[in-house]
């Protein structure tokens, strides 16, 4: 509800479950590295992100996030597509701009907080 006071709020909100569903696809392929035939998952974060700051506080479900299937490169002889290597530079992105965004989000309450105590608090 946060978002009917600040829209940017409400997409911030959205943005986090983006990242928290990419950390969990990114933590799947990688406890998976090792099965025959899995092929790794990823978000399109390049469509799915606009749209969650745009959408803002506005109520309604935002539309499912595209899941991309990675195929397995040439090399693979199991045809396993995880690649450990860019699943943890993944990981660690991702947990950069998880913390940047909530750090932006706690300053932002910060900011309600302050106007809500008429600059007492």
């Amino acid at each position: 509800m946060v978002g009917l006071f600040d829209p940017l709020m409400g997409g911030l909100e959205r943005v986090l479950d983006l990242r928290m569903q990419q950390h969990t696809l990114t933590s799947s392929n990688l406890a998976n590295s090792d099965t025959p035939g899995f092929r790794a998952h990823e978000l399109d974060l390049s469509v799915d992100l606009p749209e969650a700051i745009q959408s803002g506080g506005r109520s309604g479900p935002m539309s499912e996030p595209v899941v991309h299937e990675l195929e397995p490169p040439p090399w693979s002889v199991d045809g396993n597509s995880v690649l450990p290597e860019r699943e943890m530079s993944r990981l660690s992105a991702n947990a950069v701009l998880y913390s940047a965004v909530t750090r932006g989000l706690g300053r932002r309450l910060a900011i309600l907080r302050y106007a809500a105590s008429d600059g007492r608090g």
